[in-house]
């Protein structure tokens, strides 16, 4: 915990003052014009660091406490299953959330200050709001990885395995699904790649994050609807919630 403030500052911070800097210059495509389409764009360094601070913080979660003895105390306490299950998951997702939340918002005046505009409080309640979903997401998921595996060891591999498939790994997995669907990856069709791509990142909580951030970009073709996007965010919301509950309440002290 004591590196996990100076390593998202570093990220977080770090990512606000450069891309914040008027002489900064990017590919074509990925245009800073705006304080927000500068939010957009770090928003990358929070998938690269809070989301594996997550894993790191989780990852024994429920495995460590199995293995020393103190999860059967748990499950002999007087309180449900469900609640056992809300406190578990809220106090691992606070722990990265509260300094990513708190930092994002000091990059916010940052860019503000640098880039002399600020981003309108739609765009910073949702930037926020889907910065703390994609945590607990990946909160989630961890913890479902803790309570199936049978040490500390083969959770973190889970969860390691997990955030490299979303994080690093997508876009190949995006690539064979296309090629099994007959859609060109070599640029030559790009309509079709895009909204195959766009339709394969409702499946993945860096996608669905990166999706949502996108409706308050103007230039942007929205290939999604907002029902579809409401209801990735519920899905990724609840059913792993459930799972995690389920999986709790079946455990015996």
């Amino acid at each position: 915990m004591k590196i996990l403030w100076p390593l998202l500052s570093m990220f977080i911070l770090g990512a606000a003052w450069g891309l914040s800097d008027p002489n900064i210059r990017l590919p074509a495509q990925i245009p800073l014009d705006s304080a927000y389409s500068i939010l957009y764009v770090s928003s990358a360094f929070i998938l690269l660091s809070a989301t594996l601070g997550v894993v790191f913080v989780s990852f024994d979660g429920i495995s460590r406490d199995r293995i020393s003895g103190v999860l059967d105390i748990k499950l002999s306490q007087p309180i449900s299953r469900n609640q056992l299950t809300t406190s578990m998951i809220i106090s691992h997702w606070g722990a990265v959330a509260i300094p990513t939340v708190s930092l994002s918002i000091i990059a916010i005046f940052i860019i503000g200050e640098r880039f002399e505009q600020y981003p309108s409080l739609t765009e910073v309640m949702i930037y926020l709001g889907f910065t703390g979903l994609v945590l607990l997401w990946y909160t989630l998921i961890q913890l479902l990885a803790s309570s199936w595996a049978e040490d500390m060891g083969s959770s973190l591999a889970l969860g390691l395995g997990a955030w490299m498939l979303f994080t690093l790994l997508w876009l190949l997995l995006t690539s064979v699904v296309a090629g099994l669907s007959g859609v060109a990856v070599d640029g030559s069709d790009v309509e079709r790649w895009s909204d195959l791509q766009a339709q394969v990142d409702l499946f993945s909580p860096n996608g669905l994050y990166h999706l949502a951030l996108e409706t308050q970009i103007q230039d942007v073709d929205q290939r999604n609807s907002t029902f579809s996007l409401v209801m990735a965010t519920c899905i990724w919301t609840i059913v792993p919630w459930y799972l995690l509950a389920r999986r709790v309440k079946s455990m015996q002290p």
